[in-house]
């Protein structure tokens, strides 16, 4: 039968024989006036204050041994439960199939980026190369360029001013000459000693004198206004232009360098990546094998869950683990523990250091001690998931002395001292009723019962410590009525009736367990008081 339907059946059993139970006691509170009503008698006497609640054992200390393998993976072998194992010995083999896949492909794609990486550094010092031989080459143009403009105006500039005013200088002295040679030719022609032709070639050579001269100024005019401005202009754009060049060239090769430094610094980037990725992989593969990191006796951490839903499944062969999962538990110290689940509404009763019984379902002929050493601060998320009006808070009880037969897993039932009075008044808890934030008690007066405002303390389930309200020897009603209802038809004869034939006395009423209606009406008289000092 499936787990959760037989938790189902026990649930609707219990509140059917609950609800059964409360049909009969609404039966005898509203009876006739005839019914018959039961009474106790208050007397003092020694009363516990206990709680009760069932737990697991644990070892003190012990180390957790966790699947640290990533995702979801299968158990190809695991130790048998209860084994004692010595550190270094295999606990848990998991499957690695896929993660020796991954491994091979990784190591493809470490090679293919280590290549990529290689061609980077290698292309980095060609562009250093390049960069540094553009760089040369273009400041060396400028230089030239620079050199150029001081070669012409310091050598050509000087030397074509020096021949054109040299030539300037020649033309007018050839001009002196044909000058005075035409004066001299002139009056020979005049006087009949030369012959027109020689005149007039002399007059020709006159005219082509001052041509020449005329064409040597206009020439060195033209040098100095015109072609000399032109040439210095164009070596100074030269100069510019070289310059520019090699800017261009220093921010091209600055660029090209960046970009092959990061070009590198990617590629080395990646293949670190790349490189991480397959140290992880490798490091994954090698958690696939589980070594224990202590001696210690091995438990399956399944065995010591409590899963509301009752579907954890015994750690076994073939079974997927998830990453983080509790695999197995090493326990590394004699002394053991319990831990046991405290519902919010008697943790106002719970302490630390309060004393503890102990009683193991494996060992029933023995009986062992403890105290409270921890509460938790908040409530047990699993619970709160699973049902979100049930907060219940894990508590440890640390076991007093060393117990080699306790197993970790063990079932137990823990039972804490509450309080415990020598000298108490207490009444049942289905004697008591709530009346807004005062609690009653339906105390015999003469022949007709009577409420009674009565100061509570802590109860045990059964019993519920009056402080005040109540002396020893008078009678309440165990059955009052509900907040409002007339006592009349419930006083009934003028003779009481008594519990099974007879008057219940207080030791009866202290071991007797508690009546289910009565504790629901009584038990918020109690809750949250702390444990008194005296009776």
């Amino acid at each position: 039968m499936n787990t959760k339907r037989l938790i189902l059946i026990v649930v609707l059993i219990v509140l059917a024989g609950a609800a059964v139970g409360a049909v009969v006691i609404s039966g005898q509170v509203g009876g006739s006036e005839s019914g018959a009503q039961a009474f106790y008698t208050v007397e003092r006497g020694p009363l516990k204050i206990n709680l009760t609640e069932t737990g697991t054992i644990k070892s003190r200390d012990q180390f957790v041994v966790k699947n640290e393998v990533e995702g979801r993976t299968s158990i190809i072998y695991v130790i048998d439960e209860g084994a004692v194992v010595k550190k270094g010995d295999l606990l848990v083999e998991l499957d690695s199939s896929e993660l020796q896949d991954r491994l091979v492909d990784q190591q493809i794609q470490v090679e293919n980026t280590e290549a990529d990486y290689v061609s980077a550094k290698e292309n980095l010092e060609v562009v250093k190369i390049q960069t540094q031989s553009n760089v040369a080459a273009a400041e060396q143009d400028n230089q030239f360029a620079i050199e150029d403009k001081t070669k012409y105006l310091e050598g050509e500039w000087p030397k074509t001013l020096m021949q054109a005013e040299t030539d300037l200088t020649l033309a007018e002295e050839d001009l002196r000459r044909a000058t005075d040679e035409f004066d001299w030719s002139k009056k020979l022609y005049a006087e009949k000693y030369l012959s027109e032709t020689e005149y007039r070639a002399d007059e020709l050579a006159l005219k082509r004198a001052e041509l020449q001269v005329a064409l040597s100024r206009e020439s060195l005019k033209l040098l100095k206004e015109y072609t000399h401005t032109r040439r210095l202009d164009e070596l100074e754009s030269e100069i510019h232009q070289k310059e520019l060049s090699l800017e261009k060239v220093n921010r091209e090769s600055s660029s090209n360098l960046v970009q092959a430094q990061a070009r590198l610094r990617a590629r080395e980037a990646e293949l670190n990546r790349q490189k991480d990725r397959l140290a992880k992989i490798q490091d994954q593969i090698t958690k696939t094998r589980i070594y224990a990191p202590v001696d210690g006796m091995v438990v399956y951490a399944t065995s010591s869950e409590f899963s509301w839903r009752g579907d954890t499944q015994p750690l076994d062969e073939g079974q997927e683990v998830r990453e983080r999962q509790e695999l197995i538990h090493l326990p590394t110290a004699d002394s053991m523990m319990v831990v046991i689940r405290v519902q919010e509404s008697a943790l106002g009763k719970v302490e630390i250091g309060q004393r503890v019984e102990i009683g193991i379902d494996a060992l029933p002929e023995q009986r062992f001690t403890g105290r409270v050493t921890k509460i938790a601060p908040l409530p047990d998320a699993q619970s709160v998931f699973m049902n979100p009006d049930l907060k219940v808070y894990d508590t440890q009880i640390m076991i007093d002395g060393v117990h080699p037969q306790l197993r970790t897993g063990m079932s137990c039932q823990a039972t804490i001292l509450i309080a415990e009075y020598n000298d108490a008044l207490a009444v049942p808890l289905q004697a008591v009723v709530g009346r807004g934030s005062e609690s009653l008690v339906y105390v015999l007066d003469g022949d007709r019962p009577e409420p009674r405002v009565v100061e509570t303390g802590l109860d045990n389930n059964a019993l519920l410590h009056i402080l005040s309200g109540v002396s020893v020897g008078e009678r309440v009603m165990l059955t009052p009525p509900l907040s409002g209802e007339s006592t009349k038809s419930r006083a009934g004869g003028s003779e009481e009736e008594e519990v099974g034939g007879a008057e219940m006395k207080p030791e009866a009423a202290r071991s007797a367990p508690a009546n289910t209606s009565g504790a629901a009406r009584a038990k918020g008289a109690g809750r949250g008081q702390r444990p008194e000092t005296g009776p």
